[in-house]
């Protein structure tokens, strides 16, 4: 398995940001528009530990794969899932809140994925799928904040 871990700091305490991370609004802002939920997909309103949900998804407007979610650990500082779906088998991914000082937090997302010859273009794609994710991460926080 290969992972890959991209960090940035949030002007927000690790509790709150963990519950927006834990929001389906978010997760929908922070991907688009690169990737959307096709048309009349809908998410689970609340995420809990042991949910698993599937919907069809859209990568750049064009349908692409059904994509698969099971929560394994949600804790006031940590959400854990194991995911798949289309060209990806494997897709365990790890979100982190760290305190800092002045009500601000460490977000790291870790990704661990295939590797081999099907994993290099999953690998990058994560690098910059998720690249684009933290830079929309920023924009939500002042706009929530």
């Amino acid at each position: 398995m290969a992972k890959v871990r991209l960090t940035t700091i949030l002007p927000l305490p690790p509790e709150r940001a963990r519950e927006l991370a834990a929001q389906p609004e978010t997760m929908r802002y922070v991907l688009a528009p690169y990737v959307t939920l096709a048309p009349g997909q809908e998410l689970p309103d609340a995420v809990e530990e042991g949910l698993e949900a599937s919907a069809r998804m859209r990568l750049l407007g064009i349908p692409a794969w059904r994509h698969t979610i099971r929560v394994v650990r949600l804790t006031p500082d940590e959400i854990y899932t194991n995911e798949h779906g289309g060209p990806v088998r494997t897709w365990n991914h790890r979100l982190t809140f760290e305190p800092l000082p002045g009500g601000r937090c460490v977000y790291t997302d870790e990704i661990e994925v295939e590797d081999g010859p099907r994993g290099w273009p999953v690998r990058l794609f994560v690098e910059l799928m998720f690249r684009h994710r933290h830079r929309r991460w920023q924009t939500f926080v002042r706009a929530v904040a």
